[in-house]
């Protein structure tokens, strides 16, 4: 019950919203995840035990981003910072959530949660304040790429939470960026529901300072007809999970996910994926790619259910893993069930260290060892970061990966 007591020692009795008290009683049942469960075995307790060592910070000081300026045809949003949404609404087909739409939605959200699976959810919502609370509705087709960002200040914990509806014959663009600052722990939870004809291409990129942490949790409804695509990075944290929940509701949806996570020195960074296909003809693509350096821990467990009712599924989820030394450690496990008979669905894993071969070929040709594994991590990465919907003149990941020390 340490971590209830903690949270209770952050959150005044008197200021928690309904919200925060109806999460906070279901952790009481549950106030830590089943360490025997498949989705937390391999989570590091210590490092996850630190995660609430911090205040929790509900202030949103002014937050300097360490990436480019805000351009003209770009919608910029920082969670619990507001000013900018009523000229959005004015502009644009974007309208902000109001606090009892919020509420409703939530409230059902929870009632269908899992103590243990949905236990990233239950935390930060027991921790989010409503200043930290942002929903939007989307409606129309020309609507400018978004790109929203939640961040942690140093020796504090700040929780998100972020909501988005996108109405029919909806097609977004939209970029989310995690940021931790240097020993800091940030809570986030993002919710996507996307109805008929709707189409999202969605980026997530996750980068954090020294012993910064991160708890980041996906949950995406699609309805008929529509396309959900991802493109994530997570990078420089000390401990990250990034859990993802899809749940195709009638079928006929397509969803297509590459992923990718970076470990050095002693991190330890996860991704989880669950994917439903509650109706026919659903689409899933997935590739899932870990890169592992020094003492570090990269972790990748996903999961496909197709139930009978779901025939003529075409799912493929591959796990790719480049092991950089001997100490390292990458841990992989796509997995199948299955019970409809009419579908198409495969799973692969693979781990392998850069190809010597390769390697001694360019150095032949006066290229150095350094620059030679530069060009091999640069194919490596340009898969992943090719997805993520960005411009490279004003956010050039892959040379941020390379020149990483």
């Amino acid at each position: 019950m340490e971590i209830i007591e903690k949270i209770k020692t952050n959150k005044s009795i008197d200021n928690q919203t309904e919200i925060q008290k109806i999460c906070l009683d279901k952790l009481q049942s549950s106030p830590l995840p089943n360490p025997r469960s498949e989705q937390w075995r391999l989570s590091n307790k210590s490092k996850l035990s630190n995660f609430l060592d911090y205040s929790v910070n509900e202030n949103n000081s002014k937050f300097d981003i360490p990436y480019p300026k805000n351009s003209e045809s770009n919608i910029r949003l920082i969670i619990g910072e507001n000013c900018q949404i009523k000229l959005i609404e004015k502009n644009y087909s974007i309208r902000q959530l109001s606090e009892d739409e919020l509420q409703k939605y939530i409230k059902e959200q929870i009632s269908c949660f899992n103590q243990n699976e949905n236990w990233s959810d239950l935390l930060n919502l027991s921790l989010s304040c409503k200043n930290n609370i942002l929903g939007l509705k989307i409606n129309g087709s020309k609507i400018p790429p978004i790109e929203i960002f939640s961040y942690a200040s140093s020796n504090s914990l700040n929780a998100k939470t972020l909501i988005i509806f996108l109405e029919k014959n909806c097609n977004v663009e939209l970029l989310q960026v995690n940021l931790g600052e240097d020993t800091s722990s940030l809570s986030q939870s993002t919710f996507f529901y996307l109805e008929e004809n709707s189409s999202l291409n969605h980026g997530v990129v996750s980068y954090g300072v020294n012993k910064s942490n991160l708890l980041n949790s996906l949950n995406v409804i699609q309805q008929k007809n529509s396309k959900y695509n991802l493109g994530s990075l997570h990078f420089k944290f000390n401990y990250a999970r990034f859990e993802i929940r899809i749940k195709q509701s009638e079928g006929n949806a397509k969803t297509n996910i590459k992923g990718m996570q970076i470990t050095k020195k002693d991190e330890q960074i996860s991704t989880y994926t669950k994917i439903d296909f509650d109706g026919p003809n659903g689409f899933l693509d997935q590739i899932n790619k870990s890169l592992a350096d020094d003492k570090s821990h990269a972790i990748f467990e996903g999961s496909i259910i197709v139930p009978k009712i779901a025939q003529k599924t075409d799912a493929s989820q591959l796990s790719r893993n480049l092991l950089l030394s001997n100490r390292a450690q990458i841990d992989t496990k796509p997995q199948l069930e299955i019970i409809a008979d009419d579908v198409k669905c495969k799973h692969g894993a693979t781990i392998s260290q850069l190809n010597e071969e390769e390697l001694f070929y360019m150095r032949t040709r006066g290229i150095t060892l350094t620059e030679a594994s530069k060009l091999q991590l640069s194919s490596y990465f340009q898969e992943i970061i090719s997805f993520i919907p960005v411009s490279k003149d004003r956010w050039d990941l892959l040379d941020k990966l390379l020149n990483e020390n």
